[in-house]
């Protein structure tokens, strides 16, 4: 392990995944992070290299001096994220794809929401896939993550907040799955009682035609919609387990998966035997029909649809 000298508790530890890709977008995401108006003992960049062929490290001279790098034995993207977690000692912590990286001027923003509003647990920030970011300096908040999440469609993503270190306690992704992010923020967001919400776009992501996301052979895609599935399961068994607020806020999000599962399942294979098949299997676990809450509009659509022969024979023609 390359480990720069740092004595002091960082502001913020920053942990990128990193598995074979080009070592030039893994040192634009370090240069991001080293272009922001962070001290060196205000920060921490660790990077996971999760047993890559060939070390960027030898391409990576002018980047060396400031992070932190550890090298594993091919895991997958869960078990880097939790050796990088595992290693942090910053206050709080930013997860980071190597293959993308921070926006200087919006990220700033956040990073004043951390320096000045000390209660906050999580600042959620947007990605964007554009080069010109939208910039202001309107945020919420704080609220809860429970009554942030009975209200607001939550988004998975990992990148897509600041957390404080200590509302992470035994909280893992777990290893070998897809869709780990699904699992894992929701159940960070309840530990939150205090969440600030931005709308700068702070995240630059690539959209990849190679990515894990945009892998179309079928046995990807089987195990995909297996293991939403199961973050669904598992999402909706620790629902059960909470009191009343907690667990209207975690079935909401039980919901959206659900929805999103029966979307991507029209998606991904087009076919109506796996649509009907999984809607029973669904009605076995209770999970079928959907609530009828109108959530928003856009899952009372989705909802009514579905419920209905006709409705599902539109939506595999409308989805491609």
């Amino acid at each position: 392990m390359l480990a720069p000298q740092n004595h002091q508790t960082p502001l913020i530890s920053f942990v990128i995944a990193y598995y074979n890709l080009p070592v030039e977008m893994l040192i634009q995401c370090i240069d991001s992070i080293t272009a922001l108006s962070l001290s060196r003992e205000e920060r921490e960049i660790i990077v996971v290299d999760d047993g890559s062929d060939l070390s960027p490290l030898n391409d990576m001279t002018g980047q060396r001096d400031d992070i932190i790098y550890v090298r594993q034995q091919n895991g997958g993207l869960s078990l880097a994220r939790n050796m990088g977690l595992a290693l942090a000692k910053g206050q709080y912590i930013q997860l980071i794809d190597a293959d993308d990286y921070l926006l200087q001027a919006p990220y700033e923003q956040c990073l004043d929401i951390v320096r000045y509003h000390k209660d906050a647990d999580m600042i959620l920030l947007k990605g964007t896939s554009r080069h010109r970011a939208h910039i202001d300096f309107i945020f919420e908040g704080p609220v809860s993550g429970t009554e942030f999440m009975q209200q607001n469609n939550l988004k998975g993503a990992a990148w897509g907040y600041i957390f404080k270190h200590d509302i992470l306690g035994d909280l893992h992704f777990t290893p070998g799955i897809y869709h780990e992010d699904e699992e894992f923020t929701p159940r960070l967001m309840l530990r939150a009682h205090h969440v600030y919400i931005t709308t700068s776009e702070a995240y630059f992501y690539r959209r990849r035609s190679n990515s894990i996301m945009n892998n179309r052979k079928d046995e990807h895609i089987t195990k995909r919609l297996k293991d939403l599935l199961n973050v669904i399961i598992h999402l909706r068994d620790i629902a059960a387990q909470l009191n009343q607020e907690e667990q209207k806020a975690l079935n909401r999000r039980v919901s959206q998966l659900t929805t999103d599962y029966l979307y991507n399942i029209i998606h991904l294979t087009h076919s109506r035997k796996q649509l009907e098949n999984a809607i029973e299997a669904l009605k076995s676990l209770q999970l079928y029909p959907l609530p009828a809450i109108n959530y928003n509009r856009k899952y009372t659509l989705f909802r009514k649809m579905t419920e209905t022969k006709i409705g599902r024979t539109i939506l595999i023609a409308l989805i491609k």
